[in-house]
């Protein structure tokens, strides 16, 4: 009886350690999975940008609030601009007091000083900068309220049916939104219509006076391929990223949009990639997905706006570490607004977006409230060196490969590449910036040095 009962107690003991175990090893694999995957109320959507299918989709038509991916129709309609000979790279964009009182993140000109139209593409590209956005808003349509009509009116062109945009860098705005398929769309049409320009978005720092800015993409460099194209946050948005792959002839265009932190967006978007650019076809396309918009009315209204000028010459892909000098020239004569308004697009009534947070966001004043990313332009100016290259190429592997090896060690640190002349020869350093202090980077070096990678903390 004594045994019988034992050997029971005992299978019974050896069937709950069983059953604890699995439960352990299942809550240890959601816990796994959940690292790389988004929230239930998060919009994504996987494009194969040659053939317009679409590989994965989540929540991509819900509504959401665009953030900073509104620089990419502002973007958009500059190289539209630029195309068209209406502007170049050298038109001085003057700073009104309306752009300038723009909140961070900002280049911070000051009203009625000016910046090349390159330096603002720039800017846009790697900080994010509004108070740059609306400046090229007010110098493309006199007003930023018009700019955002004609940005409207041009996502209707590009078949973006359910964006509003109200203003041309993303500040919280409960009007304004979008989809996740729309940004899509979007990221597409970029590429094959600007294919002169689309390089700029590669751009991994430029330097702005003394500052070195940062991309605020940190995907460049760590995932292979990946090419652009723009990051976005406010506290209602959460986090938002467009990607752009080109691996050999696959084509990819990825949109994540409500991430609750910038890391787990960008997990969540690697995690996309990973498993889906493989699936995409490799077969070149004949045409464009993307219908030109060149037809639409607010070609015309540009063309009342801009006086002509000479067409620009064919731009070339930019560097990953761009100069350029610090315009401060008094800004030319307004351009003068047009005899018509872009046509008036009405938002419809519908749910507004998913806020992340809440809509105590919806005009923002704190420097919190807006892309809260650091970047290699800290007050510290100390930066981790891993190595030297005659090759920029080779450089940016180095930066790429220590982004695998060590995530966390360089999770908050930017990669840039960074030129010098020795003996006649051309060299380029591959460094990390974005580190609060002379402490913070070195040690990162001492545990960059515990992976094996060699490396030197200095004062940029």
């Amino acid at each position: 009886m004594r045994q019988a009962f034992a050997g029971f107690a005992f299978r019974h003991v050896v069937l709950v350690r069983t059953a604890i175990a699995a439960l352990i090893a299942v809550s240890m694999s959601v816990a796994a999975a959940g690292s790389a995957a988004a929230d239930s109320n998060d919009a994504a959507i996987v494009i194969d940008a040659n053939t317009g299918k679409t590989l994965f989709s989540s929540n991509a038509d819900s509504r959401r609030y665009p953030a900073s991916l509104t620089k990419m129709m502002t973007l958009y309609l500059t190289f539209e601009a630029l195309a068209n000979g209406k502007i170049s790279k050298q038109t001085q964009v003057p700073f009104s007091a309306n752009a300038a009182a723009e909140p961070p993140t900002k280049l911070g000109v000051k009203a009625g000083k000016s910046i090349s139209v390159e330096t603002a593409i720039y800017s846009l590209v790697t900080k994010s900068a509004n108070d740059a956005s609306t400046a090229l808003g007010e110098l493309l349509a006199g007003s930023e309220e018009r700019f955002a009509r004609m940005m409207t009116a041009k996502a209707r062109s590009l078949g973006m049916k359910s964006t509003v945009f109200r203003n041309a860098h993303g500040l919280p705005n409960t009007a304004q939104f979008t989809t996740a398929r729309d940004m899509a769309t979007l990221g597409i049409a970029l590429r094959e219509h600007y294919p002169q320009y689309y390089g700029y978005f590669s751009t991994r720092s430029f330097t702005y006076g003394s500052r070195r800015i940062a991309n605020h993409n940190r995907l460049l460099g760590r995932i292979k391929g990946v090419d652009g194209i723009k990051t976005g946050y406010t506290r209602a948005s959460g986090f938002n990223l467009v990607s752009s792959v080109s691996d050999g002839n696959r084509r990819v265009v990825a949109v994540v949009m409500g991430g609750s932190s910038g890391a787990a967006r960008d997990n969540y978007m690697a995690s996309l990639l990973k498993k889906y650019v493989p699936s995409a076809s490799s077969r070149g396309k004949s045409e464009p997905l993307i219908a030109s918009a060149g037809g639409s009315p607010i070609n015309a209204l540009t063309k009342v706006i801009l006086p002509k000028r000479n067409a620009p010459t064919p731009d070339v892909r930019p560097d990953a570490e761009v100069v350029v000098a610090m315009d401060a020239k008094a800004p030319r004569a307004p351009i003068p607004a047009p005899a018509s308004e872009a046509p008036v697009i009405q938002a419809y009534a519908g749910p507004t977006p998913r806020p992340q947070v809440g809509l105590e966001a919806a005009t923002p004043q704190a420097e919190g409230d807006v892309d809260p990313v650091s970047t290699a332009s800290v007050a510290s100016g100390w930066v981790v060196q891993i190595a030297s290259s005659p090759s920029r190429a080779e450089a940016e592997a180095f930066l790429s490969k220590a982004s695998q090896q060590a995530p966390a060690v360089l999770a908050d640190a930017s990669g840039f590449t960074v030129e010098f002349r020795k003996g006649g020869v051309t060299y380029h350093r591959a460094r990390f910036g974005g580190f609060n202090s002379k402490s913070a980077a070195w040690d990162a070096c001492s545990a960059l040095k515990k992976k094996k990678i060699s490396c030197y903390a200095v004062q940029n």
